[in-house]
């Protein structure tokens, strides 16, 4: 366990070391602990903050297969062996196995030094056994794609069973491995523009550059106000952060907050808010002139602790006049709620979405959560549609591609609400090239984004359902 008294790791590997160990013992989000680590380890070389953050999401992306290699080479296997060896040679492994920059005598040698601190030294000569083993046999072969797509998912990406089974089931052999495979490769960091300070996209991106020549920018084709982000280490240290000009959200989100869409005039509910993201991006689609009092917005959230944490990125960001409220979206709304003209319910999910930015949570997850979710999910649904005015929106969104919490929702909800009807995303009132929305639109009324590998086009899977309340 990785305590504050920590001494402050002095390398990449060592600060890799630490935070694997947290997500393993202590149940810790891959994301927070890295940056609490980096924050920490103020001394290291933006080289080697780099190298860190790869280790760790790496070692997370492809840790499976790694056990598999090194329980190849070792006569007991890992099971058996204290955690903070086993993320050791996980380490190591992973550097002779995928990091073609490191000599695999290195990576030896260092994992061996670093060993002699752990457990007073008496895994230093199984750690050389099995290195150097790796590092002369490389790892097993792998099932064959195309004739186990399963078993590759399983040794390959780390997908438990049960998922691989889910993921082939709903997406079909070809999708489901796209799939697997995006959660081994980068996720790509996504910025949003933000108009409430003054930053267009154009503006942002020069901004950045300023303050980091060496940022490799691309305007994303899925989201007008996004920048998709290369070779940018602590993007909150820059000062277009500071000034509010930019949040860092995923182009998947900011599509869905333009796909529920704002007004001027308009009151709008953010019925799950979470830390604000979407909150705020409504605000700016309805305030357009930057006054920020176009739109009003409401968030609400089960976590007083997030709603804390959304306010103070709504300050940042410029976002004025928000009410936040502690509410539980499976039970009914207070009677002083009052109607809305738009309601955006961006669930609670399993997040199969996103596993490629949280792989920790292969660890983590059961093929029992998912029906649990979906029951949670229709309560939601049938609450806040309550709250939505005659005429107004609801969009209900996840971070997932399972049909338990994506199209059964829709469909159970359409069949207990026979005063909505899904409306197709040519009504969306849009500047935008209508065919933006053709292509992620899977169904009338139904829009999908996916991991496809170009950061152009590139998103987290999310599914959204808009509908429509007709008025009577």
């Amino acid at each position: 366990m990785v305590h504050a008294h920590t001494p402050a790791p002095r390398t990449a590997r060592e600060l890799a070391r630490q935070v694997l160990l947290r997500v393993e013992t202590d149940g810790a989000y891959a994301s927070r602990a890295l940056g609490a680590a980096l924050d920490r380890a103020s001394e290291l070389s933006q080289a080697e903050r780099g190298l860190a953050t790869e280790l760790v999401y790496g070692v997370l992306r492809r840790r499976a297969r790694l056990d598999r290699a090194l329980d190849a080479v070792s006569e007991r296997g890992l099971a058996d062996l204290d955690p903070e060896i086993r993320n050791l040679l996980r380490v190591g492994a992973y550097q002779i196995l995928f990091l073609d920059r490191i000599p695999a005598y290195a990576a030896v040698n260092e994992t061996v030094e670093a060993a002699k601190t752990v457990k007073a030294g008496r895994y230093r000569g199984l750690a050389n056994a099995l290195l150097r083993r790796i590092a002369e046999r490389g790892e097993p072969p792998l099932p064959d794609p195309a004739a186990d797509p399963a078993g590759f998912m399983v040794a390959s990406m780390g997908f438990p069973p049960w998922l691989a089974r889910l993921a082939l089931g709903e997406l079909g052999p070809a999708r489901a491995l796209d799939f697997a495979r995006a959660g081994t490769g980068p996720s790509w960091l996504c910025l949003r523009a933000n108009p409430l300070a003054g930053y267009s996209r154009e503006r942002l991106r020069a901004a950045i550059l300023a303050e980091r020549p060496e940022a490799h920018l691309l305007d994303s084709r899925l989201g007008p106000d996004a920048l998709v982000a290369d070779d940018l280490d602590a993007p909150a240290a820059l000062q277009a952060f500071a000034d509010g000009g930019f949040a860092i959200q995923d182009v998947g989100a900011q599509v869905i907050a333009e796909y529920c869409g704002a007004a001027p005039g308009e009151r709008i509910l953010d019925a799950c808010a979470g830390l604000g993201g979407k909150t705020a991006h409504l605000a700016a689609l309805g305030n357009g002139d930057g006054a920020g009092t176009g739109v009003r917005v409401e968030a609400y959230d089960i976590s007083a602790s997030k709603l804390s944490a959304a306010r103070q990125q709504l300050a940042r960001l410029g976002v004025r006049g928000v009410v936040t409220r502690a509410a539980d979206l499976t039970l009914p709304l207070p009677d002083d709620v009052g109607l809305f003209d738009r309601v955006l319910l961006d669930a609670p999910c399993s997040g199969l979405g996103v596993l490629r930015r949280h792989p920790e949570a292969l660890l983590r997850k059961t093929e029992a959560n998912l029906a649990l979710l979906g029951d949670a999910q229709k309560r939601m649904l049938d609450n806040v549609a309550r709250v939505v005015r005659p005429g107004g929106l609801l969009v209900y969104a996840v971070c997932t591609f399972d049909r338990a919490e994506t199209e059964e929702v829709v469909e159970a909800f359409l069949a207990a609400h026979p005063r909505f009807q899904l409306e197709s995303p040519a009504a969306i009132p849009s500047t935008e090239p209508a065919s933006r929305w053709d292509s992620l639109t899977v169904a009338p009324g139904i829009l999908r984004t996916w991991p496809t590998g170009d950061p152009a086009t590139d998103s987290d899977a999310f599914f959204a359902a808009r509908f429509r309340a007709i008025s009577p």
